[in-house]
C-alpha cells in the first residue's frame, strides 16, 4: 500500500507547485489591474462617463476576484490537522462563490444608473474617455496573456480570467462608444454601452456560481459521471466482477476523489487484492485525475 500513499503524495506535491506558479501569476495581475483601475476611475469621473466608470467598476471587480483568488491559494497550502483533515483546500470554491455574488452586486449597481442616464443623459469627454479606455484595453490583453491557461484547472483562477474577458469586452465596447459619440453627439451611447458590461458581469458569474455551487453540494467532478468512470475501470481491470455505490465529488479545483465498492473474482488470494486495488486507483488518478480514492472489497 505504501506505493499508492507514495503516488498520492506526489500527486498532492504537484498540486502545491502548480499553486506556487499561478501565485505569482496572480501577484503580477494585481499590481498591474490596480493601477490601472485607479487610472480609470479618475478618468471616468473626469470625462464624466458612466461608460468609464463601469469599466473601471467592473475592474474593481476583477481586482477583487485576483485578491481573493490568491488569499484562497494561500488557505489552500496550510497543512492539515487532525479537525481539518483536508487542510482549508475548500477555501477557494468558497471564494468562487463570494466572487460570483459580488459580480452579481456590481450589476445591479451598474443596471441601476445605467437606466437613471439614459432618462437624463449626462454630456461626456470622449477624449479623456478614449484615451483611458485604451490604456484599460491593452492592460486586460496583458494580464489576459499572464494567466492564460491556467484557467482549465482551477476555479478561482478561471474566474479571474473570465473577469479579465469580460474587462476585453467592456474596453473594446468603450473604446468604440467613444469615437461613436465624439462624432454623433448621442450621448446616450454612453449609458447603453454601461448595460451591456453588465450583462456581460451577470453572464460570467452565473457560470462561476453555478459551478461552485455543484461543488460544494458534493457534485461530481464538471464534464465526469460515476458511469464514465465505472466503464474505464471495468474495461481495465478484468479482475472486477462487479463495481458498486461509486460516489465522486471535488475537493477543490484539481483534487478529486473517490469511494466504491468492488466484488472481485474469488479465486484472487490476498496479495492480488491489494495489487487490484492498487491498479483501480491508478486508473482513476491517472484518466480522470482522482486524487484520493477509497475502493471497499466485498
Amino acid at each position: 500500500m505504501e506505493h499508492g500513499h507514495d503516488e498520492t503524495t506526489a500527486a498532492t506535491q504537484e498540486l502545491f507547485e502548480y499553486r506556487a506558479v499561478e501565485r505569482r501569476k496572480l501577484k503580477i495581475c494585481m499590481v498591474i489591474t490596480g493601477v490601472v483601475m485607479l487610472v480609470e476611475l479618475a478618468g471616468g469621473i473626469a470625462s464624466r462617463s458612466l461608460a468609464l466608470i463601469s469599466d473601471a467598476g467592473h475592474m474593481f471587480t476583477h481586482f477583487f476576484s485576483l485578491a481573493v483568488s490568491f488569499g484562497a491559494i494561500v488557505c489552500a497550502n496550510t497543512p492539515t490537522c487532525h479537525h481539518r483533515t483536508f487542510g482549508l483546500q475548500r477555501a477557494e470554491i468558497l471564494a468562487a462563490l463570494f466572487n460570483s455574488l459580488f459580480l452579481f452586486a456590481v450589476t445591479g449597481w451598474i443596471l441601476y444608473e445605467g437606466v437613471r442616464r439614459i432618462l437624463a443623459p449626462v454630456e461626456v469627454v470622449t477624449g479623456q474617455m478614449l484615451g483611458i479606455a485604451l490604456i484599460g484595453l491593452v492592460v486586460n490583453a496583458l494580464t489576459l496573456k499572464i494567466l492564460h491557461g491556467a484557467h482549465r484547472h482551477d476555479l478561482n483562477i478561471r474566474g479571474a480570467v473570465l473577469h479579465l474577458v469580460g474587462d476585453l469586452f467592456s474596453s473594446v465596447a468603450v473604446v468604440a462608444g467613444a469615437v461613436i459619440i465624439h462624432f454623433t453627439g448621442l450621448h446616450v451611447i454612453d449609458p447603453l454601452l454601461s448595460i451591456l458590461i453588465a450583462g456581460i458581469i451577470l453572464f460570467w458569474g452565473w457560470g462561476l456560481f453555478r459551478d461552485a455551487v455543484h461543488i460544494l453540494l458534493e457534485g461530481a467532478p464538471i464534464g465526469l459521471s460515476s458511469d464514465e468512470v465505472m466503464e474505464a475501470i471495468s474495461r481495465t481491470v478484468p479482475e472486477i466482477e462487479a463495481i458498486e455505490e461509486v460516489r465522486l465529488w471535488t475537493i477543490t479545483s484539481k483534487m478529486h476523489a473517490m469511494t466504491m465498492r468492488v466484488k472481485l473474482r474469488e479465486d484472487l488470494n490476498r496479495g492480488q487484492c491489494r495489487e487490484t486495488v492498487r491498479r483501480i486507483k491508478r486508473v482513476g488518478r491517472e484518466k480522470f485525475r482522482i486524487t484520493y480514492s477509497t475502493i471497499e472489497i466485498q
